[in-house]
């Protein structure tokens, strides 16, 4: 027997390690994109780069409803780590097509909505997030998420 980690929970390790650089004061996430065991691009929720950050300045908390009644409370201030590791790979010139994510938590809606467009094949997880709004995407992308915490 090996006490070598898997290869999932060595990409899930390094992912709560990238959620140590969050500036989210309301939950630290971690995201890192992988294809063929190699990391592509890393990122974790906080401001655009250049402006005050959450832990800085406080959040700018929006309310709003989803079409089920359910109520939502969002951060104008903070860019989700999902589409900062999209945005990196971008920045940098990194084809994410047919790429896997991991994430210290499951995506919010738009978020999914991001990866499926970006060609993300699959999403690995370490916590549940409002797993039931992402249902009908899921369904209908073909994207595969795994709880691998």
């Amino acid at each position: 027997m090996s006490d070598r980690l898997s290869w999932d929970d060595y990409f899930l390790q390094i992912t709560r390690q990238v959620a140590e650089r969050s500036t989210c004061t309301r939950a630290r996430v971690g995201a890192v994109i992988v294809r063929r065991k190699s990391i592509l691009a890393t990122g974790y929720n906080g401001a655009p780069s250049g402006m005050p950050h959450c832990s800085e300045v406080g959040c700018l908390i929006y309310k709003s409803t989803n079409p089920d009644g359910e109520a939502e409370e969002n951060c104008f201030r903070t860019i989700h780590a999902e589409i900062n590791a999209i945005a990196q790979a971008a920045r940098n010139g990194t084809s994410i097509e047919g790429a896997a994510v991991y994430v210290t938590h499951s995506p919010c809606i738009h978020c999914l909505k991001v990866l499926v467009n970006s060609g993300i094949e699959a999403i690995y997880y370490d916590r549940p997030y409002k797993l039931h709004t992402l249902e009908e995407i899921l369904r209908y992308t073909g994207v595969q998420m795994h709880a691998v915490g």
